[in-house]
Order: C-alpha cells, then sequence, then structure tokens
C-alpha cells in the first residue's frame, strides 16, 4: 500500500489538493489517473479513502470517499528525550527506526557535554513522516523543540521518568523498572555523557537511573535500544 501524509486533512474535508511535487509522483512516477484511489493518512489516527477527480502532475485534485480510524495498536506511550548527535545522519536514523518500531514523542535535549546544539526540526520532521508512511502507520510521533537539560526535568513530567547514563553508581536495567502498559520517558545523553551535575539533579527530581545492558552505546544506539526495550516488554 502506498501511504500519503497530509496534516490538514480531517473528517470534515471533503475533497484534497496536492502540492505540486506529489502531484508529479502521483501521475508521473506512480502513474495514476482519475478515478484511482490513494491511501492518506493525517498523523492523527485516520486513514482517508480518496478518489482522484483530476489527475495533472501540477496539480491533482481527489475526493474523500471512505474515512477509518486505525486506533494505536500499542498500549503504552513512549517519550524519548535524546541529545543531538554531533553526527545528523545517526541522529536521522534514530528517527527512522524509533517509528518504524514504535514511539510517541521526541525532545531533543541539550546538555553540557552536547556537540551539536542546533536542531533542524523541519528535516528531522520529513524524517519522521517518512518513516510514518514506509512503516504504514497512522499516528505521526510528536516532535518537540529543543530545550535544556534543566528545563526538560523540571517540567512536569508523568509517568515513569528514567535517564540512562554511565557512570559507575547503582542503576537498574531498563526492562526490571517499568511495566507493560504506562506512560515511559527515557532521557539519553549526548557522546560524552550526561555531566555528574545534571545526573545528580535528575536523581533529585526522583528520575531512576538505568542502564541498557553491559555495553557502551553510542547516543543514537542507546536511544534505539530503549525504544525496542520497552515494545519488547509490552508484546
Amino acid at each position: 500500500m502506498q501511504l500519503f501524509y497530509n496534516s490538514e486533512i480531517s473528517i470534515e474535508t471533503k475533497q484534497i489538493t496536492f502540492d505540486k511535487i506529489e502531484s508529479k509522483h502521483i501521475v508521473r512516477v506512480l502513474r495514476k489517473k482519475e478515478n484511482d484511489i490513494l491511501k492518506i493518512t493525517n498523523g492523527k489516527g485516520y486513514l482517508f479513502d480518496v478518489k482522484i477527480s483530476f489527475a495533472n502532475d501540477k496539480k491533482c485534485l481527489a475526493d474523500i470517499v471512505a474515512v477509518t480510524e486505525k486506533k494505536n495498536p500499542r498500549n503504552y506511550y513512549l517519550h524519548i528525550a535524546i541529545a543531538p548527535t554531533k553526527n545528523n545522519d545517526r541522529m536521522e536514523w534514530f528517527l527512522e527506526k524509533a517509528t518504524e518500531i514504535g514511539i510517541d514523542e521526541i525532545t531533543p535535549i541539550i546538555c553540557k557535554n552536547s556537540e551539536r546544539r542546533i536542531v533542524k526540526l523541519e528535516r528531522f520532521e520529513k524524517i519522521i513522516q517518512s518513516a510514518m508512511k514506509q512503516s504504514l502507520k497512522f499516528t505521526l510521533p510528536k516532535l518537540n523543540e529543543p530545550r535544556k537539560f534543566s528545563d526538560f526535568i523540571n517540567q512536569n513530567l508523568d509517568g515513569k521518568i528514567c535517564i540512562a547514563h554511565c557512570e559507575k553508581q547503582e542503576k537498574k536495567l531498563l526492562k526490571s523498572v517499568i511495566d507493560a502498559s504506562e506512560k515511559v520517558t527515557v532521557l539519553i545523553g549526548p557522546e560524552g555523557d550526561f555531566s555528574s551535575d545534571e545526573i545528580n539533579k535528575a536523581l533529585m527530581k526522583k528520575i531512576i537511573p538505568i542502564t541498557l545492558g553491559k555495553s557502551r552505546l553510542r547516543t543514537e544506539t542507546a536511544a534505539l535500544v530503549a525504544v525496542n526495550s520497552v515494545s519488547f516488554i509490552n508484546e
């Protein structure tokens, strides 16, 4: 199934107009014509069947003929707060794979040891949208604006909050501290790890210190291990 994405479409929408890029893709690449059916999601849990009424490679029009609510198949909520990697490709890899596996919310956090402090959210959003379509999911993960570490942990966070770090102190495996069907937030630090001060501030906030295993992992690998671990626990 070829899945398209349009955040503006709703259950009240009657007709949709594709932009020039998508129109060209529909008509020239997919070779769709009038009366052909396309599948679109708005990233909010709905699937729309639309019938092409005007097939033009510069402006393609379609009428909505059916709407289906697609409830999230997952019974948990996962939020990953991750320090952006120095190499953007590694962060994009994480966003893509996490979306495919299943994630609800992502917040870039700026830490003392962060090597990247400027985040291109528009590019990240496109990566997430593409992964959602490729994996045939109908709910788009929420990508938040970057936040300083201190600002992030000082906000009102509900659910179970965990911080993965490499310092030698008492920590538990992630899988031993979370339960199925709950809201979980996991903080993943930069390549140089969270600073001792950041870890102490997190512990003062009753954030649970965790380990993701015996190996020392890259930032994006650690984040993906967390995503997969939570997914596995909920299977």
